[in-house]
């Protein structure tokens, strides 16, 4: 693969979207649609086994208005809802720019009061404060089972609110010109961890004790990568109850002195560059770890930097692990259990347009540089042209442990910030956080999705 072709082309597929969005900005911005008296429109059925009719009228043909919250991708998610008005044109469906800062506030108190948008976009971090009020999808789970990976992870007591429209996970980044300056070729690509520290060190350039260029930077992606990374070992992040937090044994042990070890070789600093996925960015490391949102970073912040990716290696050359690595998912929006019965009517049968929507399913992957969970584009090769996804493994030897807490993240980040910062051993480390877990989940409703992975054991 050339260089050019490494880098990520996204932003083609976003002008689209946009110019489209703009040509049908008279009708969304209307304040209603208009009655629609023709159910027969002509079309043909979409969809495989989810399927979608577009030849039916919509809240019996008469004009209808909905919200749908975002937070980012305005423009395309506009650009799908007035590809469905264009069939439906008694249906406008304004999306509302909410940014991320102050979704998670607004978007609960919203729904609790009663109140809210008819449709939004989900995250599954935010799963608690989400799933009391919203609506179950109007679609058979196994059908949503055939056509969408890991929709049955998703369930809850036979119904579905949500499902994954991508899957994203890990992958090491690398700056091609630093590889190919210290005349690595594809054929050094490490496919263990061994073998990635001993191209770290060949890729570390210092100046006297000064690291001019690191060779691998995690700096404030660590608890990222231990997240993922212990699955290779054979430990779930939790019991086997699904509730009670794994975090403090010897695979995690094992996990962070792995990354620990390569900064004591001098390739990298936990001083050198605050994030890991910046310094990458601004040419001064030539590896790091970080998930598929990073190449649409790297596209939009840094065009002129020449990158790939490569598979997360592995422990044991030639041994397929317990798992990969961990996923999660970009999700499918939600429908408001509290709006009146035509609005809900009218989104489930957006949704079902939007499931069966290819090409924008297509885009909103490529966008969101996910690998996509709608089984029939899984195969177009345009996937294969985004480095990130090109990395992807077997796809069922990822792991999703189901829409964690927000405190894994911020505990387990901190305990890095202990670690690399206040010289707190991994051992006593590892301890606080899985003390801190324990009481943050303690009478929560979580449990884990681990026992839904196909080759799921205990630890």
């Amino acid at each position: 693969m050339s260089r050019a072709s490494r880098r990520v082309r996204i932003t083609v597929a976003i002008g689209a979207a946009a110019a489209l969005s703009m040509s049908l900005t008279s009708c969304a911005s209307s304040s209603g649609g208009v009655e629609d008296t023709e159910p027969d429109k002509g079309l043909p059925v979409a969809g495989v086994n989810v399927t979608y009719d577009p030849n039916t009228l919509v809240n019996d043909g008469k004009p209808i208005e909905l919200d749908w919250w975002a937070w980012t991708n305005v423009e395309q998610f506009q650009a799908i809802a007035d590809a469905y008005r264009e069939i439906h044109p008694n249906v406008v469906i304004n999306v509302v720019n909410q940014p991320w800062e102050d979704y998670w506030t607004k978007l609960p108190l919203e729904l609790q009061s009663g109140g809210g948008p008819a449709l939004f976009n989900v995250h599954n971090s935010q799963h608690e404060n989400l799933i009391a009020n919203m609506e179950p999808y109007d679609i058979d789970p196994a059908d949503l089972d055939a056509d969408y990976a890991g929709a049955a992870s998703h369930l809850i007591d036979g119904e579905t609110h949500y499902i994954d429209l991508g899957l994203m996970s890990g992958a090491i980044y690398y700056n091609t010109d630093m590889w190919e300056a210290a005349g690595l070729t594809d054929a050094d690509i490490p496919t263990t961890w061994d073998e990635l520290r001993e191209v770290a060190k060949a890729l570390t350039i210092r100046e006297g004790d000064q690291l001019r260029q690191a060779g691998f930077n995690f700096n404030s992606g660590g608890h990222t990568m231990q997240a993922g990374l212990a699955y290779q070992l054979g430990q779930n992040l939790f019991e086997a109850d699904g509730t009670t937090p794994a975090i403090d044994n010897a695979a995690n042990l094992e996990v962070i002195n792995r990354f620990v070890d390569i900064y004591a070789d001098g390739s990298g600093d936990a001083n050198f560059g605050a994030a890991g996925t910046d310094s990458f960015g601004q040419g001064l490391s030539a590896m790091t770890y970080a998930w598929g949102w990073f190449s649409g970073t790297l596209t939009n912040d840094y065009p002129d930097l020449n990158w790939s990716a490569f598979q997360t290696p592995v422990p044991q050359a030639g041994e397929t692990p317990y798992a990969l690595d961990r996923y999660n998912g970009e999700s499918t929006f939600g429908i408001n259990a509290n709006a009146d019965d035509a609005e809900k009517e009218v989104a489930q049968d957006f949704l079902r347009y939007f499931l069966t929507d290819a090409e924008s399913m297509k885009e909103l992957s490529l966008i969101f540089s996910v690998f996509p969970a709608y089984k029939p584009i899984a195969d177009d090769p345009v996937f294969a042209e985004n480095p990130a996804l090109a990395a992807f493994g077997e796809i069922d030897r990822y792991i999703w442990p189901g829409p964690i807490p927000a405190t894994f993240e911020t505990t387990t980040a901190t305990m890095w910030e202990e670690i690399l910062f206040n010289g707190v051993a991994p051992e006593d480390a590892l301890a606080a956080a899985q003390a801190t877990l324990e009481k943050d989940l303690s009478g929560k409703d979580f449990v884990s999705s681990e026992s839904l992975y196909p080759f799921f054991s205990g630890n």
